[in-house]
């Protein structure tokens, strides 16, 4: 009798400790989510409260007189007028001219410069016969040429799209090149050592390690993508945000004016945000590491 109750006896200890240890994760999780959620919450106050300050001074230094309403409308103006844009359509027409020939320009832009930037960067011959033509027209700005580009290619949109091309190369190309020649040379040694032959080095060890360089130079080129078209929009065109807004200034239409810069802004964080996604889609492994 006295072995069953100690036997009883520890069924129900052991049963108390499973549990308590269950309580105890349970409680844990529980701990550890709100951790999170709070960090989350912090992490997204953070990151509004300037735009939140930027947008309370925009709307009220007008309306107390503290700068000229005509020429800096308060935030809620520009807002009504940003939806009576959108709204008669004329916004979304603008937008779909300038994202078409950006990301058109800096697709164009990738194509050419990451294969020629890997091969400036792995093949020395290759970067000893195009660094110097390479030197003289990087450091040739892309505006300064947008005359000859519409003498040669016309106002339409292939001039546009090409000084996008031309300006978006150059962040992409050096990046890509810095990317390739950063490569650890501990890494390539042990991959040689493996036996990797000098095709399947460069794309198994060369290539995904220069990945992060090669986003850094899409971002910074997206970037450039923007503002370069806005300036080409601004000297000619019939369509697009660059073209709305010295139409508008012309026009002395200020509110219309800066609904434009307001989108501009909205379309360079569209382009950036989906660079960002797409270099954690394949490079998601450095920040694994």
């Amino acid at each position: 009798m006295s072995l069953d109750k100690a036997m009883a006896a520890t069924s129900s200890t052991a049963a108390g400790g499973l549990a308590t240890r269950q309580a105890g994760t349970g409680t844990g999780r529980a701990v550890a989510a709100a951790v999170r959620i709070r960090s989350a919450a912090a992490k997204v106050l953070r990151s509004t409260a300037a735009i939140a300050a930027f947008a309370a001074i925009w709307e009220l230094a007008p309306r107390l007189g503290l700068v000229d309403s005509t020429f800096l409308p308060p935030l809620s103006t520009v807002l009504s007028a940003w939806w009576d844009l959108a709204v008669s359509g004329a916004l979304l027409e603008h937008f779909q001219a300038s994202i078409v020939r950006s990301i058109s320009g800096l697709l164009l832009a990738i194509t050419v410069a990451i294969p020629l930037g890997l091969a400036i960067g792995y093949y020395k011959p290759v970067a000893a016969l195009l660094n110097p033509l390479l030197e003289l027209f990087r450091n040739t700005a892309a505006l300064a040429l947008l005359p000859v580009f519409i003498l040669i290619l016309g106002i339409g949109e292939t001039s546009k799209i090409t000084i996008v091309l031309f300006a978006c190369t150059w962040p992409i190309l050096l990046s890509t090149v810095n990317g390739v020649r950063s490569v650890d040379p501990l890494l390539i040694k042990s991959a040689r050592s493996l036996g990797l032959q000098p095709f399947k080095l460069f794309f198994k060890v060369i290539l995904p390690a220069s990945l992060p360089s090669i986003f850094t130079g899409i971002r910074l080129a997206g970037a450039s993508s923007i503002l370069v078209l806005i300036a080409a929009e601004m000297v000619g065109a019939k369509a697009g945000l660059g073209y709305l807004i010295n139409y508008t200034q012309y026009n002395f239409q200020i509110p219309e004016m800066y609904a434009g810069i307001l989108t501009i802004s909205a379309l360079g964080l569209l382009i950036n945000q989906g660079l960002v996604l797409l270099e954690r889609r394949f490079s998601g492994w450095k920040n694994n590491a």
